[in-house]
């Protein structure tokens, strides 16, 4: 089901882009006022600070696999509910950032809370990103826990539970030597050659703040399996000066952003570039809000896929019931010969009359069933049919927003019957009045228009209520996908035109792994909605074949894209 490309693996926040990100706080953010507190995600929270230049938003992350601190572009109002965001906004209430801090080589950020700038610090908010022990705390005058992201119950950590009301004890002190630039190159080399381990592992034992993805920037690519034993004179002495220039940037804060692969650097290679304020914060924020949004779309597609299945086959085994009992019907006129012939007797004993009257029961039962099976086959035959158009448009879906709106119609298509669930179109008037739908829109060739549904919604919206007289419909043939609508109202439509509408309506269906697709094109008006059914099941009067490339459509899509 799912066939998603496979994602670069994350980056974690080391403590060289952390110190990049605080660099850029100090000079933007110091001082500023508390504003706001909201919990955007179970894993998150956004707090927003007033300065001269407007206000700022922060967000704290204590996500497993993505902990980390960055300036956002002003979010959406969600989450202001939660119990810690309004801790947080009952506790620094009034009250101004005074200090950021970062110790050392400690992936630990406090952010320090006043009356006034320069007065004592009453309110510490404490962010450790630290992989699966990332928390964040908030800590009153006397640096007790006055609210955290997770309690750390006794059973989970023997070494540093806490709660609240538990005075706040710093993580364990880290293992190496911290790095410094007034240590020589002698002592450095010596360091590393005391340990016969691959260069990379010998970096990471030796010194605090190597992460992975700073050994790979301080090492050439084909240095990453050299052992220490091993390198030349001229080796020791290039990856030196990468050494010092590290340590220059972090101390003299020279930091920049640069796209490294799948993943990024904060510490330029050669000179530091000139950069936008928050410059690193925001490309931090797109690196990591992109990639958490491809997992989570990956998750919905899953999660929706499962159901969607779950549901198709539940439909599935239902028709098969009700096919069954049609298929018995026509037994009705067996039962019928038997009790004529049980009747038939020249004097049938009381039981024979009971048989009877039983056969003669049943037979009535079953033809009269035909007037309510058929319906309810046919409702099951749309609603698989509607099931199988979603897991298409869920397979091509490449936006959360798109998945939002699958689950949201997945009520509709389930339909009714003994369960009491809705009828297939109808809409719960709890989730008030559904957004105007948006469908694909792109130019042909010839300069028209083409309307393409990526949902039922859609389908229905380009097909009934935007359509006009003189519009062209496009479906791939006995295919589940996308009503494509090519405006020809709107001008001559050329057989350019033509081929474009029908090679979007092959690659927007389930046939887009073909190199060709057969593709019906019906006048607009040639159209009929099937009353009853899911929103888009339609039905027509002849139609007339194309083929569609897929391919084709793909470049265009590409050649189009903003």
């Amino acid at each position: 089901m799912d066939r998603a490309q496979p994602q670069a693996r994350l980056q974690p926040m080391d403590v060289t882009s952390l110190k990049a990100v605080l660099s850029e706080w100090r000079s933007h953010l110091l001082p500023s006022r508390f504003e706001k507190a909201q919990q955007a995600t179970p894993h998150s929270i956004q707090i927003g600070l007033r300065s001269l230049e407007g206000i700022h938003w922060l967000e704290l992350s204590w996500q497993a696999e993505a902990a980390r601190v960055h300036s956002v572009d002003a979010p959406p109002r969600i989450g202001d509910g939660s119990t810690l965001a309004q801790q947080l906004q009952h506790s620094l209430r009034g009250l101004a950032l005074g200090s950021i801090s970062q110790a050392g080589w400690d992936r630990v950020v406090e952010l320090g809370f006043s009356r006034r700038p320069g007065e004592a610090i009453e309110r510490t908010l404490v962010v450790e990103l630290m992989g699966r022990h990332s928390n964040l705390l908030l800590l009153d005058q006397t640096r007790q826990a006055i609210a955290l992201a997770r309690q750390v119950k006794p059973q989970q950590s023997r070494l540093r539970p806490i709660g609240t009301g538990d005075p706040y004890q710093p993580p364990p002190p880290l293992t190496g030597e911290p790095p410094h630039s007034g240590e020589t190159m002698a002592s450095w080399q010596r360091r590393l050659s005391l340990l016969p381990l691959p260069l990379g592992q010998a970096l990471a034992s030796a010194y605090q703040g190597m992460s992975p993805a700073l050994i790979q920037q301080l090492l050439p690519a084909d240095w990453q399996g050299l052992g220490v034993e091993e390198l030349t004179a001229s080796q020791w002495h290039q990856l030196w000066q990468h050494w010092q220039g590290w340590l220059g940037c972090i101390e003299a804060e020279g930091f920049a952003w640069q796209q490294n692969g799948g993943g990024y650097r904060c510490w330029p290679a050669l000179s530091t570039p000139e950069k936008a304020p928050l410059a690193i914060n925001q490309a931090m924020a797109a690196y990591y809000g992109n990639h958490l949004d491809q997992q989570r779309l990956v998750q919905r597609r899953h999660q929706l896929g499962q159901t969607l299945q779950r549901a198709a086959e539940r439909e599935a085994r239902e028709a098969q019931a009700q096919q069954a009992l049609l298929e018995a019907v026509p037994e009705s006129d067996t039962m019928q010969q038997q009790a004529d012939a049980l009747l038939s007797q020249r004097q049938p004993s009381r039981q024979c009359v009971d048989t009877a009257q039983k056969l003669y029961k049943r037979a009535r039962k079953l033809r009269r069933s035909v007037a309510a099976i058929t319906p309810r086959l046919e409702l099951h035959h749309q609603r698989l049919a509607a099931l199988e158009n979603s897991l298409t448009f869920l397979e091509q879906a490449s936006t959360i927003p798109e998945i939002e709106g699958l689950q949201q119609e997945l009520q509709g298509l389930l339909g009714s019957g003994s369960k009491g669930k809705a009828l297939p179109g109808r809409r719960d008037r709890k989730l008030g009045a559904p957004a105007q739908p948006e469908p694909l829109q792109v130019q042909s060739l010839g300069g028209l228009a083409v309307q393409v549904g990526r949902n039922h919604r859609q389908n229905e919206w380009i097909s009934f209520k935007q359509a006009r007289r003189g519009d062209l419909w496009f479906h791939a043939q006995e295919l589940p996908g996308s009503h494509v609508v090519l405006k020809a109202s709107e001008g001559m439509a050329t057989d350019e035109d033509l081929q474009t509408a029908a090679d979007l309506a092959a690659h927007f269906s389930r046939g887009r792994g073909n190199s060709r697709v057969p593709v019906v094109m019906v006048p607009i008006e040639d159209l009929q909605r099937i009353p009853g059914a899911a929103p888009g099941t339609v039905r027509h009067r002849q139609a007339e074949q194309l083929w569609g490339e897929p391919g084709r459509a793909l470049s265009l899509l590409a050649a189009q894209k903003p």
